[in-house]
């Protein structure tokens, strides 16, 4: 314990004590951030109001969780009907089975996680929450929303725009011209345009051009400019990885005799992404965060439900409450993200893997 104490002392005096300014500072910003944390402490829960079903039962000038607890619901789910909640439930639950599958390695061979996290069980998720098959009541995807859309848009767009990206980043510095210059048009392409500009157009002129006979769905048009417009900056993370690769690696591969394919694949591939973890998930986390943007298109994902729950006229004057728990759900999945790619990156560099 005095041990730990010494060690504490040290700590204070060289990271904020070091000097009579940093003192002055130090101490400052503490009274702060004391004072900031008991005001959020007071708003949020000693004057807050959890219970009632109105907005006359929010009368003590805190935060009103009456008004979350109202709208809980559509924050997870929009206007998905209430009697079949129990079909976005359960996928959540099988996505983060599998999401820890693939994760974790005690349940199994990760290729086998990695195939049916990212291409059967999307596929299973989509006509679960669909439904129109099997006697299964259909849900249009326009009273899909909250949470729900978030999670689906945003792990659609992770789990194919890794390995399209990686495709395109070989493509990008492969020697074979039509190769090439395939690769290099779409990233740049995909790259100049906005996604909110994408966005658009997959609802609006990709219907255009289409035959009346086939006419995707609204929200399936958005996963896939999603999809191609995260992988095409995807490709160029994993490309700063494919060239910060010594040359003698791949010098090393080629006199073993192995072909051009198992070369990136046991090779040189996997010490790229090592290397790019960081810009990987950067990347990842932005999509998660992009995914606010389907409201041009009239979807309501999480942040698009929050508001427009605060355009109802009954809790008019409580928008921030329902800011304030988006803000938080989102932090938490990002910063879920960030600490998993930081845990990977120590691993790898222990391991040496």
């Amino acid at each position: 314990m005095q041990r730990q104490f010494e060690n504490a002392k040290k700590w204070l005096r060289v990271n904020l004590f070091y000097s009579p300014l940093s003192s002055v500072v130090s101490v400052s910003m503490f009274f702060i951030l004391v004072k900031v944390s008991w005001a959020l402490f007071d708003w949020g829960v000693l004057s807050a109001d959890f219970a009632g079903t109105t907005r006359e039962a929010c009368s003590s000038g805190g935060a009103c969780w009456v008004y979350i607890k109202q709208r809980l619901s559509q924050i997870i789910y929009g206007y998905y009907p209430h009697e079949l909640s129990h079909r976005v439930y359960v996928s959540f639950f099988v996505i983060a089975v599998c999401v820890f599958g693939l994760l974790s390695e005690r349940l199994g061979p990760r290729k086998i996680w990695l195939v049916l996290t990212c291409f059967i069980m999307p596929v299973l998720t989509w006509i679960y929450l669909r439904g129109g098959f099997w006697g299964m009541e259909d849900v249009e995807t326009s009273l899909w929303g909250g949470l729900l859309v978030t999670i689906v848009v945003a792990f659609v767009g992770i789990c194919f725009s890794l390995p399209f990206g990686i495709l395109l980043a070989l493509g990008r510095r492969s020697e074979l011209p039509v190769v090439k210059l395939f690769c290099v048009v779409f990233i740049e392409f995909w790259r100049g345009v906005p996604l909110i500009t994408v966005l658009f157009m997959s609802s609006v002129m990709i219907p255009i051009f289409l035959p009346e006979s086939l006419q995707l769905d609204k929200l399936l048009r958005a996963l896939i400019g999603v999809f191609l417009f995260s992988a095409a900056y995807m490709a160029e993370v994993v490309r700063g990885g494919l060239q910060a690769i010594d040359k003698g690696q791949y010098e090393a591969a080629d006199s073993l005799g192995l072909g051009y394919f198992k070369k990136m694949r046991l090779i040189i591939v996997p010490q790229a992404l090592k290397l790019v973890i960081p810009g990987i998930v950067n990347n990842f986390i932005g999509l998660f965060k992009d995914t606010s943007l389907v409201a041009i298109i009239g979807m309501f994902d999480l942040l698009g439900i929050v508001q427009a729950a605060n355009s109802d006229p009954e809790w008019l004057g409580f928008a921030t409450e329902g800011y304030v728990v988006a803000g938080v759900i989102f932090w938490v999945f990002c910063y879920g993200m960030s600490r998993y790619s930081q845990g990977l990156e120590k691993k790898l560099v222990i391991s040496g893997r």
